[in-house]
């Protein structure tokens, strides 16, 4: 019998359908949400670090940078992923994750984590340098076996996490320059001073969430309020100097008061969390978090 080859090159709906939603789960397990802020907050690093060293900004060079730095991104995240796929099956919000919902096998998961962190590492240290594969390395290596781990024993977690979850701008800074100075640690402390207002909006939209599944983003009982506000408020009155510091002797005294704009904006929305403790406030402290970083950023990049 012959077969039409028309029949054998298309193939049906439902096979169709299976590779798209496989695509859309792998793709998912990168969490390309976080990974934009991550290639934000490393291209002004990467911008940054070659006008401190006067060295001629590299498309080619920023593109490298970008795609081992996303590369190594997207493995933690399926690997996190891979970790905690019993307890994200115990949470409302993660319940529909791929591994949690079991639409796809663990061990695939894990390989694919393994093979976009290698891939990422390698590509980083043979395209742009050693040092800047060293540090996503080590942002990979913390977040999984120190963060992800302390999630479920201490609320000191976030403190930990914050730490290697503010390494992408000294990637980028690594990259374009070969070294780290002061100028770098700065960006770094204000990443890290930031994550702890948007992770405290989060934790507490999600506490019962968090609760369910026996993490202790937050502490239990009278000391819960206490620590949402003082991981609220201490940053943010810390970023509002250290985001107007001078980077670069070029900015004028209008980036100055832009800067402080925007700090006084975000610390306004983390005063109405603590005072409110509301959904509708953890979210609106939320949403300015995720609006405050990269304009912060860009006027660092658009005015140094």
């Amino acid at each position: 019998m012959s077969v039409n080859p028309l029949v054998t090159a298309l193939s049906p709906p439902e096979d169709r359908d299976l590779a798209s939603n496989a695509f859309s789960d792998y793709w998912a397990l990168t969490k390309p949400e976080i990974n934009f802020l991550i290639l934000i907050t490393t291209l002004a690093g990467f911008y940054l670090g070659c006008a401190n060293a006067d060295r001629e900004f590299s498309i080619v060079a920023a593109f490298n940078t970008l795609l081992g730095t996303l590369l190594v991104a997207s493995g933690t995240s399926t690997l996190n992923q891979y970790i905690e796929r019993r307890f994200d099956a115990q949470m409302r919000r993660t319940a529909r994750r791929p591994l949690a919902a079991g639409r796809l096998e663990p061990n695939a998961a894990l390989a694919f984590g393994i093979l976009l962190s290698a891939a990422g590492s390698i590509y980083l240290a043979v395209a742009i340098s050693v040092l800047a594969s060293m540090l996503a390395l080590l942002t990979l290596l913390s977040y999984l076996f120190l963060y992800t781990p302390l999630k479920r024993r201490t609320p000191l977690c976030v403190l930990v996490g914050a730490l290697p979850g503010a390494m992408p701008p000294l990637i980028g800074w690594a990259a374009a320059s070969g070294s780290l100075n002061t100028h770098a640690w700065l960006l770094y402390t204000i990443l890290f001073l930031w994550q702890f207002p948007h992770f405290m909006a989060i934790a507490w939209m999600y506490r019962e969430d968090y609760d369910r599944a026996g993490y202790l983003m937050l502490p239990k009982g009278y000391a819960r309020v206490p620590v949402v506000i003082l991981q609220t408020m201490l940053p943010l009155l810390a970023l509002v100097p250290i985001s107007i510091v001078q980077v670069a002797a070029r900015q004028t005294a209008t980036i100055h008061w832009t800067e402080l704009m925007l700090g006084l904006a975000f610390l306004y929305f983390g005063l109405q969390f603590v005072l409110q403790r509301s959904g509708r406030a953890a979210h609106r402290l939320l949403a300015t978090s995720i609006v405050y970083l990269p304009l912060l950023f860009a006027l660092r990049v658009l005015f140094q």
